[in-house]
């Protein structure tokens, strides 16, 4: 428990839970020895974008689940970033499990209200104004090459239904799920209940879906939609995720530095990294990193080279993805 965390700033959300514990092996050869997070989207990975991000928006604590090199993250962030202090919960059976384990990992480092998300999305840094408040999940309207869960509305605007995948008719509008939801303390401790019986019955391989999905059929959680429409985000699951993010966070229209006003407090982020990257035996991540932070440079030409080496992929395009759900925890 961590009580020092009151996190009620006149109702306003100030802990973040990032899941951050999976292979991310739909990015290989990215992610063949770094974590999915510190893909670079260009010259800025995932998770530095994503430190930005809470920072401007006034969070004070940032708690992640790793798993996959979670040294690498850790040594990336360290204890203090974006102003925010950072915890970690290390999930040793990430190989095995699904990202309903790792929430399940944080119901004793969490004692407060605070945001869900995971570690492979990139996004406008004004569409969390919103989600800022207890009870919330981002969505955004189903387009032709959206796949994943679903849910529908009510009049209200809360969450009537979640589905997964996009099957059966539509015979309503359905919202695909951004992964990103925001709880209340009780609703956290409900949640954490409810984890518990999936978690000591063994379905660790379930998706947390399963839990909200069934919380929200039966009255026990209540979520009202942010929508998502109208500002970019990506989900980014494959090399071909990649190629579209970097599209729509080119530079000319995103900044990839970390702002001025923040700098005393992030600038942590990527010199510790590579300072450490020697005593821990991170040649290789090194250079790794070296080839991510050329891939925004010449995208098409890496996403080339990746298939003349013969590198079986066996992905969807992201007109048919499935939303990160297919390879094990997150």
């Amino acid at each position: 428990m961590n009580p020092n965390h009151s996190n009620l700033d006149n109702g306003v959300v100030t802990t973040a839970l990032l899941l951050a514990a999976g292979k991310g092996s739909r990015l290989y050869p990215l992610t063949h020895d770094t974590p999915k997070c510190l893909t670079m989207v260009h010259g800025a990975s995932i998770l530095e974008r994503l430190v930005i991000n809470l920072s401007k928006q006034g969070f004070k604590r940032l708690v992640v689940v790793t798993g996959y090199q979670e040294k690498y993250i850790r040594a990336f962030l360290g204890t203090w970033a974006g102003g925010m202090t950072i915890d970690y919960i290390f999930s040793p059976l990430y190989a095995t499990t699904n990202n309903i384990y790792s929430l399940w990992m944080a119901r004793e480092i969490i004692n407060e209200p605070f945001l869900l998300i995971e570690s492979d999305l990139v996004f406008d840094v004004s569409l969390l104004d919103d989600m800022r408040c207890p009870g919330r999940i981002a969505v955004a309207r189903m387009q032709p090459w959206m796949n994943g869960s679903t849910v529908t509305v009510n009049q209200s605007q809360h969450v009537k239904k979640f589905q997964n995948g996009i099957a059966g008719t539509f015979d309503e509008i359905r919202y695909k799920t951004v992964n990103i939801y925001s709880f209340s303390l009780s609703s956290w401790h409900s949640i954490t209940e409810r984890l518990d019986r999936y978690i000591s019955a063994g379905r660790v391989n379930n998706y947390y879906e399963t839990v909200f999905a069934e919380m929200v059929a039966d009255g026990g959680l209540s979520l009202k939609t942010v929508s998502f429409d109208g500002k970019p985000w990506y989900e980014i699951d494959t090399v071909e995720d990649l190629a579209e993010a970097e599209k729509l966070f080119s530079p000319d229209k995103y900044e990839t530095k970390i702002p001025s006003n923040i700098t005393q407090h992030v600038s942590g982020i990527s010199k510790p990294f590579f300072q450490h990257a020697k005593s821990m035996g991170g040649e290789t991540i090194t250079r790794s990193l070296s080839k991510l932070r050329s891939l925004p440079q010449s995208n098409s030409l890496s996403l080339k080279l990746i298939r003349e080496a013969n590198i079986q992929e066996n992905e969807v395009s992201p007109k048919n993805k499935s939303g990160g759900r297919m390879h094990g925890a997150v």
